[in-house]
């Protein structure tokens, strides 16, 4: 009688706006029951399979980007219309603004051993029409009729699922309102993937993580925790603040300790006060005021890591609606802005150095996560330093509960070369033996790429022959395209057998557009 009633729940909804929340969310777990189902189907080639992509970036954020911008980085997930290479697949793809058709196409013409034509057939392209800096969902939910239109599109419910890029309750009541299960985080355990919680669960699992403290509201907590942490560490020089919804490093700031009074004189609190009220913030987008009142909100500080060789590598995993955990992936990651605490980009693999140590506690993490029930893709962050007898002493400092910043040229690769990573070797090989290495960045910026156009982007591949060479599996793939012009701003990946390779392939692509983007700028002479 039970599962009557609860099959008749999905069949006949009310409307969203009726349901409370506790209502959305047992809506939303009688949903996720199917995931399993969903994913157990895949790749079986159903010809009413489907996958609905809703990459919204909705995170809180101390500044709010441009629309433009956000719509850039919903198109930085477009790698995943090489999905399309299942023959019956199909998908509908959601952005805030349309995307330009020779964008579409450069994608599908990625796509190994499939007519473009055909897969293009098989793609459902919907825009909101709305170049706000809202996220896309907010855009969604306040357009009961286009998400309507979308669910129109989903051959079969039972053999679909939501593809998001975090997952908060906008996502979820997406979800419902499609009626479709979705593969990321419960938004109920949102709490884990900030920088109190991932601290909260390092120490949790007995995972090395900086000396610090979490669960802070004020500069007087922060400050309070910095005299407690410096009579165990009387010799830190600096501290990081982070915002507990921080991304990228953005909501990241760096306290200077040196010269400071020693611990326990009467003058410490002073003055450890003081040098927390100048801190310098790592992103100049942000306003001291600004910055503290969010982190009324919750924020950490911490131990800065430092050392003669420091890295900054991550580890990328998910786990499976049954529950099983996949190491994927490991990461160095390129960091860059005031204080080299931003995110840049990344070479993959991670040196073997330390790979296999990050991948043991990262797999311990979560391991700890599957017993909390959570599912979807996310990344474990590090520091690692040297020591003096060559090996490396790694700390972890973040799970971002989220796909990321190496999610898309991990994906690339995998999805292009049908290659796997092997935790053992620490290396990626593809299906045919051969090692791959790449090199990403989102950050390839100047203002002179301004000069260049989406289809001035494309002459210069042809031209220059930067595009991914399917029979030698090496070569670029560019994303956020459409913030070339406005923002002179592109992302790339590039894919070589080595990663002196991939990095040479990479520092040409850069060379080449900027030299490309000087010659644009050249004036030509007035007609006559």
């Amino acid at each position: 009688m039970t599962g009557m009633l609860r099959a008749g729940a999905l069949d006949t909804p009310p409307t969203l706006s009726q349901l409370s929340e506790a209502a959305r969310y047992e809506r939303f777990d009688l949903l996720q029951e199917h995931l399993l189902e969903v994913w157990s189907a895949m790749r079986l080639n159903h010809a009413d399979e489907s996958v609905v992509v809703i990459p919204s970036i909705t995170l809180d954020r101390a500044v709010q980007s441009s629309g433009s911008l956000e719509q850039a980085y919903e198109e930085r997930f477009l790698f995943l219309l090489l999905l399309l290479r299942q023959p019956r697949l199909r998908m509908i793809y959601v952005t805030s603004m349309p995307i330009a058709p020779e964008i579409v196409e450069y994608y599908l013409a990625l796509l190994p051993g499939v007519i473009p034509s055909h897969a293009r057939s098989r793609l459902t392209l919907i825009s909101v029409g709305d170049s706000s800096p809202a996220s896309l969902s907010e855009k969604l939910l306040a357009r009961p009729r286009l998400l309507l239109r979308i669910a129109a599109q989903i051959p079969n419910r039972r053999r679909s699922h939501l593809i998001p890029y975090n997952t908060t309750e906008l996502e979820r009541d997406v979800a419902i309102s499609l009626g479709i299960p979705m593969y990321g985080a419960d938004p109920r355990h949102a709490e884990l993937g900030t920088k109190s919680g991932c601290r909260t669960l390092f120490a949790d699992v007995g995972i090395p993580h900086p000396l610090g403290a979490e669960n802070l509201h004020s500069v007087e907590d922060v400050s309070a925790a910095i005299v407690q942490m410096r009579q165990q560490r009387p010799t830190m020089r600096e501290v990081i603040v982070k915002l507990d919804e921080g991304v990228s490093g953005a909501g990241n700031a760096l306290v200077d300790l040196r010269g400071l009074p020693q611990p326990g004189d009467a003058g410490e609190r002073a003055a450890v006060s003081d040098r927390v009220g100048a801190l310098q913030l790592e992103s100049p987008d942000v306003a001291r005021e600004v910055y503290f009142a969010k982190l009324s909100e919750g924020g950490i500080v911490e131990e800065r890591i430092v050392g003669l060789e420091f890295r900054s590598p991550s580890v990328q995993l998910r786990i499976t609606p049954d529950g099983r955990v996949e190491l994927l992936s490991t990461h160095d990651q390129l960091l860059g802005g005031p204080s080299g605490q931003s995110y840049l980009g990344c070479m993959f693999p991670a040196d073997p150095g330390y790979a296999r140590t990050i991948s043991r506690y990262a797999v311990a993490a979560a391991e700890r996560l599957v017993t909390l029930n959570v599912i979807g893709r996310f990344a474990f962050d590090f520091v690692v330093v040297r020591e003096a007898d060559g090996t490396w002493a790694a700390y972890a400092i973040e799970l971002n509960l989220r796909k990321g910043g190496t999610t898309h040229p991990f994906l690339t690769l995998q999805f292009l070369t049908d290659g796997r990573y092997d935790p053992g070797t620490a290396l990626f090989m593809t299906s045919t033996g051969t090692e791959k290495h790449l090199v990403a960045t989102d950050h390839l910026e100047s203002q002179r790429l301004q000069a260049l156009s989406v289809s001035d982007l494309f002459d210069v591949v042809a031209r220059h022959g930067l595009h991914f060479h399917q029979a030698r599996q090496t070569g670029i793939v560019f994303h956020m395209i459409s913030s070339l012009t406005e923002h002179g701003r592109v992302g790339l990946t590039a894919v070589g057998n080595t990663r002196a390779e991939a990095q040479a392939l990479y520092e040409r692509a850069q060379r080449v557009l900027l030299d490309e983007s000087d010659a644009a700028l050249v004036e030509s002479p007035m007609q006559v």
